[in-house]
């Protein structure tokens, strides 16, 4: 990191929020590749019995792999966020407080995407103890509808404004002293595969699969000058 001479931003009172962020970065790294490792070792069901037929298996990998870890991962990356937002605002005002904004929003719309994590299980449970092929067939269209809502608008637009964040805020790194210009290119690269959500076909897939070499790389360095900044305030 380079040499942090800002009174604002070394500020002792930031130092819990840059540890917090730091923790946060390293903590998505670990499960990103865990939430990687289990969508190779198991694929998602393609149907919504499939997924009922999961969770009657195990209730544990059904929430896995309707991206229960991402929930967590999101909730992780309000954290770093505020961390960036705290340490990069002197630098640029305006973009710091734009990529804060998106940021907040595209997890929003995120957490409203999945419903499904846990609508299928309770939906799973109901289609097991139903009596009659009406109420199945019932509780099969309700869970269209969640699969439905799952890869829908509400993603794609928390997955874009996602991208939106990292770049804006990857931007503002080059502005600033404190974060390592490798970092901030990373990040770019990373922001801007992110423009295109997985579920735009066959391409929006495969720059989502590429995306996350990006996004591991990023992560290190961005926790290890959190943890910087937390040791100079």
């Amino acid at each position: 990191m380079n040499q942090v001479d800002n009174k604002e931003i070394t500020d002792p009172g930031w130092k819990s929020l840059y540890k917090i962020g730091g923790v946060a970065a390293l903590l998505i790294f670990i499960l990103t590749l865990a939430q990687c490792f289990i969508f190779v070792i198991y694929p998602p069901p393609g149907t919504v019995i499939d997924y009922f037929m999961l969770f009657q298996k195990s209730w544990i990998l059904g929430l896995l792999e309707l991206d229960f870890l991402l929930i967590v991962i999101n909730i992780l990356l309000l954290l770093i966020y505020l961390a960036l937002y705290t340490a990069l605002r002197r630098f640029n005002k305006s973009y710091t407080a734009i990529a804060l904004v998106t940021g907040l929003v595209g997890t929003t719309l995120f957490f409203a995407s999945r419903e499904a994590t846990f609508g299928m299980l309770s939906l799973s449970s109901q289609y097991t103890a139903a009596t009659s092929n009406t109420e199945r067939e019932m509780l099969l269209a309700a869970g269209q509808t969640l699969l439905a809502i799952y890869n829908g608008t509400s993603f794609d637009l928390s997955y874009v404004f996602g991208g939106v964040t990292i770049l804006i805020f990857s931007v503002a790194m080059l502005k600033s002293n404190i974060f390592n210009k490798a970092t901030a290119y990373v990040g770019i690269v990373m922001g801007v595969l992110m423009l295109v959500p997985p579920t735009v076909g066959k391409i929006g897939l495969l720059l989502s699969l590429i995306s996350l070499v990006p996004t591991l790389i990023w992560l290190i360095p961005v926790a290890w000058e959190l943890f910087q900044l937390e040791r100079a305030s």
